[in-house]
């Protein structure tokens, strides 16, 4: 009995029981016997998992501790910078078009004045050749810029200086245009003969050429234009200057009828008239050959009979055309300056011979016999 109580109360109790009375040990082993509660010690097994668990719990908090974290750190990044960090930014640049430049002719309102044939041109004369009968007349004794119309009075120099067409000639940088920057296509170092270069300024208005020949007269570039303009005066072109031999420079004027004096003059000589009428040419430069044509479109029309013919543009003189042509049987020399839209002195052409062909019709019908 007192080892099943030595389990039950321990040392304490067992020694009580020794020294007590017998009954006291008789009630005592029948009343209930109350086990004292002991505090619950956790297994080792479940202390693993309390503290596996208590880890885990720890690992999810600072996980999403973190998580928390990275987003305000994302928040921070992609917020503005503050108002002191000072910032690198390019200035944009802001390209505002240059104002189109307006032609001599549209600042001196010569646009404004109307015609019978309703032109494009501010400026236009026709003359017959052979009687110097005034048929169509518009401003012309207007003063105004004739661009590449001044190649006409070049060539007409050269061929009067009896220069050699077979000399070689070669581009240079002085020959490249700075006034306006046009293009070519003879490049700096290109050599060819002064008749292949008369070709070219002539029939498709290469400006590198046209310097080219000026710049080798015999004497200079200043002798030849100083020879140009004494030509002009000893035409009696009064009206007409010119400063280069190209037609870049808005300097070289002149009037409608003083061109149609020097178309007159030129179409004397065959050189003048064959390089000017012909429909294309080509160009030996190297290990390649340029093709040009001519700038005048109605030289293949084969609705024209056209002798000699000039080109020119720049936007101080508009779009130019100097022609003699035969029209209705009549040897004309026309002259259209100063035209607005690409195709405005093609179509003045094309108005006048339409206009003359339709009076010589008029003309022989009066003189027709009636029967």
């Amino acid at each position: 009995m007192a080892v099943a109580l030595i389990g039950v109360l321990g040392p304490a109790g067992v020694a009580q029981a020794a020294s007590g009375s017998s009954a006291k040990t008789s009630k005592a082993a029948k009343a209930p016997v109350k086990k004292a509660s002991k505090p619950k010690v956790a297994s080792r097994s479940t202390k693993k998992v309390t503290k596996k668990v208590t880890k885990t719990t720890r690992v999810t908090t600072a996980k999403r501790k973190q998580s928390v974290d990275s987003r305000k750190l994302t928040l921070v990044k992609a917020a503005p910078a503050s108002k002191s960090r000072t910032v690198n930014v390019k200035p944009s640049v802001v390209r505002v078009a240059a104002p189109p430049v307006v032609s001599v002719g549209q600042r001196l309102g010569l646009h404004g004045m109307d015609d019978a044939l309703d032109l494009n041109s501010s400026v236009a004369l026709v003359v017959d050749q052979q009687t110097n009968e005034v048929l169509f007349s518009k401003n012309d004794s207007a003063v105004l810029p004739i661009a590449s119309l001044t190649k006409l009075m070049t060539g007409l120099v050269v061929v009067e200086a009896g220069l050699n067409m077979n000399e070689m000639i070669t581009i240079t940088s002085e020959d490249v245009d700075t006034l306006k920057g046009s293009r070519s296509r003879l490049a700096v170092g290109t050599q060819l003969t002064r008749g292949e270069l008369m070709h070219l300024a002539l029939m498709s208005s290469e400006n590198r050429a046209a310097h080219a020949l000026g710049r080798t007269y015999p004497g200079g570039l200043d002798v030849f234009v100083r020879r140009m303009n004494a030509k002009a005066a000893e035409l009696g072109m009064h009206d007409t200057r010119y400063v280069e031999p190209t037609g870049l420079s808005s300097d070289n004027r002149s009037s409608a009828r003083d061109l149609a004096t020097l178309v007159s003059t030129a179409y004397e000589r065959p050189m003048l008239r064959d390089l000017s009428t012909s429909p294309g040419y080509e160009v030996d430069v190297g290990r390649r050959t340029l093709q040009y044509n001519n700038s005048n479109r109605l030289v293949k029309n084969p609705e024209w009979d056209i002798g000699l013919q000039k080109t020119g543009y720049i936007s101080e003189a508009g779009r130019c055309l100097v022609m003699q042509a035969r029209v209705a049987g009549r040897q004309l020399i026309m002259v259209f300056l100063d035209a607005s839209g690409k195709l405005g002195r093609v179509q003045d052409a094309e108005r006048v011979r339409r206009w003359v062909e339709h009076q010589g019709e008029l003309l022989a019908s009066k003189v027709r016999p009636q029967g």
